[in-house]
């Protein structure tokens, strides 16, 4: 499928086998545009994968790739700023025209998922979207962290930094989110973020 997405799109498409190799892409390589981002990637929780990248390469356009088709995921997933959302059993022609709409800074989503989100109330994932875009992107890892069940010790000697930095990031995250403990913190984001998978097996395509 990436083959022919590159050979279609007649432009350079890199792979990563893996969240944390689509990391190191874009960290390595500023010209990146647009991201193809499947869900049941090696490294990739649910939706954490596109909030990290939206809060740590906001000028990167994501498409979000998976055979999860329940409007409850893909709902989020527009909220949380993917700017398209494509089944896997989408037909090449209309993957064409979805990177094509996101290029031109559409949004884009194939017409029978359209209509059936149109009236799909999401004010609370909407809440929720604003609530992380205003955590910087160190925030955003400390945020992580903790909902991985790590202690600030912990978190402090993932990210290299101080004990005490941690504690003031938690502080900021907890007031930014309104919650009033880590735990809340912790809650939310796995609740939020989730996108549990047709199948919760390795994709055979990756992006």
């Amino acid at each position: 499928m990436r083959q022919t997405l590159s050979a279609t799109l007649n432009a350079g498409v890199q792979d990563a086998a893996s969240f944390a190799e689509l990391m190191l892409c874009l960290e390595s390589n500023a010209q990146i545009e647009l991201v193809f981002l499947d869900l049941n990637m090696p490294g990739n929780h649910g939706l954490a994968g596109l909030t990290t990248i939206r809060n740590q390469f906001p000028d990167v356009l994501v498409i979000v790739v998976s055979a999860n088709e329940q409007l409850d995921v893909i709902a989020r997933s527009m909220s949380f700023g993917a700017s398209a959302y494509v089944p896997k059993s989408t037909p090449l022609p209309e993957i064409i025209l979805a990177v094509e709409a996101v290029l031109a800074g559409d949004s884009w989503l194939p017409s029978h998922l359209l209509t059936a989100l149109s009236n799909r109330p999401n004010r609370l994932h909407q809440e929720f979207a604003t609530k992380l875009g205003q955590l910087t992107p160190q925030q955003f890892k400390v945020l992580r962290c903790i909902a991985d069940g790590l202690l600030n010790k912990q978190i402090a000697f993932e990210l290299q930094v101080q004990e005490t930095t941690v504690k003031q990031h938690v502080s900021a995250i907890l007031r930014k989110l309104g919650v009033i403990n880590r735990t809340q913190a912790g809650v939310l984001f796995h609740d939020m973020l989730r996108a549990d998978d047709e199948d919760n097996l390795p994709a055979q395509d990756t992006f």
